[in-house]
């Protein structure tokens, strides 16, 4: 176990192997282009109509491509809405593993926990609807074990007598796209307050 303010240095965490936000594999150039094709146009419809106009159909169309080749490159559309949030998702680890305190390390580990939270809340308010879209994939996408990994690490520095494994599973249910928009769209929560509620949350296992 790492000590204070080292949690988030992934070569020194327990599964180290796990690699900022998927890296992916290296890819022909062909292929390459094919993807940052259909991710152009997927970006565009996003941008142009919002995250309700995105559809396997709809890239196709824009891309010029059949719809075959759009499930064959992501698979569905979950897959899609990650590598749409592939960037911010890459911005975000690297805040989390190297930037600056209290995200990044140099802060003790309490106070990372409560600012782990509140930056993803952030991201939340702004890309909540595209990350709802991906939500199918989360249990299965590097980016959420590496997530689960530095809040385990950080809630087992604060307290060795806590059940790390569980309760950084249950911090990351409170950060679901869908739950967000649910309290941001629906019940007309703003994210200062969300942030707030989950600061009371979090006290449980900070002090």
């Amino acid at each position: 176990m790492t000590g204070p303010g080292d949690s988030a240095r992934a070569a020194d965490l327990p599964g180290a192997d796990l690699r900022i936000a998927d890296q992916p594999r290296p890819e022909r150039a062909d292929a390459a282009r094919n993807r940052r094709l259909l991710i152009d146009a997927a970006e565009r419809l996003v941008r142009e109509h919002g995250v309700a106009a995105l559809s396997m159909e709809a890239v196709a169309e824009a891309a010029g491509v059949g719809v075959g080749t759009v499930y064959r490159r992501f698979g569905d559309l979950a897959g899609l809405a990650y590598a749409l949030l592939d960037a911010q998702e890459r911005v975000f680890q690297e805040e989390v593993l190297h930037g600056p305190p209290p995200v990044g390390p140099g802060a003790p580990p309490a106070e990372r926990l409560h600012a782990f939270v509140h930056r993803y809340v952030e991201r939340l308010d702004n890309h909540g609807e595209l990350l709802t879209t991906a939500e199918t994939m989360r249990y299965q996408a590097g980016a959420y074990r590496l997530q689960h990994l530095h809040l385990s690490t950080l809630i087992s520095e604060i307290d060795s007598g806590l059940d790390a494994e569980y309760l950084a599973g249950a911090i990351l249910e409170t950060l679901a796209g869908r739950l967000f928009v649910h309290q941001n769209t629906d019940r007309g929560f703003s994210a200062e307050r969300i942030k707030a509620g989950l600061d009371q949350l979090l006290r449980g296992i900070t002090g």
